[in-house]
């Protein structure tokens, strides 16, 4: 978790960093703490870093944090915001912009712990989000053939090799030949089943029937359809890894 403390007191910031590194919400997770004392370093560490969460104090100096607030809206992300501060008058304004929590000086640790339990409680939710979003995503593969698109369950997708420029799709039923690169398809086959075996081969490893010995200490694999691939030198020691030999 990323984490913004923005106040215009070095003692308000150093507290808050302490009693945050101090939580045991946060026991065994990766944190990282910024601080700002106010808009405009805030605004730098906010453009150079995706911010999870953001301590933000109400009266800085001659700025308000609200208007801090309404800037994030033009950011590509939404770090999630807790008012920070000496006030509670603004409680409700804070909550009508969206404030995750709102906590007072002098901070407590059980306050701040409360705060952050409501942070990772979000955190958790949308990384869920996000992988059942990618997840359902990666289910298909559209390739662009001369004439048309077809679309292909990547599971199915045995082997795929570059010739002359022109990368071959197998599966275990058609041959799909595309001027889409080797490094676009492999962006595209996350799940762990297919590797790259050669700098112009990439297989589905479960679909491997056999592997043979083959010139200068490499390999040739045969596949579930009966095409032959073969392993490059540099890959042969990872595959024999996958496959536990």
């Amino acid at each position: 978790m990323k984490i913004l403390i923005v106040d215009d007191e070095p003692l308000a910031r150093a507290e808050l960093s302490y009693l945050i590194k101090k939580s045991p919400i946060l026991n065994k997770k990766s944190v990282k703490l910024y601080q700002a004392e106010d808009i405009k370093e805030a605004q730098g560490t906010l453009l150079k870093h995706e911010i999870d969460l953001l301590f933000l104090d109400i009266s800085l100096n001659e700025e308000n944090g609200f208007e801090l607030a309404d800037e994030l809206k033009q950011l590509n992300y939404s770090p999630m915001i807790v008012f920070a501060t000496a006030y509670d008058d603004y409680a409700v304004k804070a909550f009508d912009v969206g404030a995750l929590d709102y906590v007072l000086k002098p901070f407590e640790q059980e306050r701040i712990d409360q705060a952050l339990q409501k942070a990772e409680k979000v955190l958790k939710t949308k990384s869920n989000s996000v992988v059942q979003h990618e997840k359902a995503e990666s289910e298909v593969l559209s390739i662009e053939l001369e004439d048309r698109n077809v679309v292909v369950k990547k599971l199915e997708i045995i082997a795929a090799t570059v010739n002359n420029g022109v990368l071959t799709i197998e599966t275990e039923k058609q041959k799909y030949e595309t001027r889409k690169t080797l490094s676009w398809l492999k962006e595209r086959l996350t799940d762990s089943c297919f590797m790259q075996v050669h700098r112009n081969a990439i297989v589905n490893i479960e679909d491997i029937k056999e592997v043979q010995p083959w010139f200068n200490h490499t390999s040739l694999l045969i596949m579930d359809n009966n095409s032959k691939i073969q392993v490059g030198r540099s890959y042969r020691k990872e595959l024999n890894a996958q496959l536990g030999m």
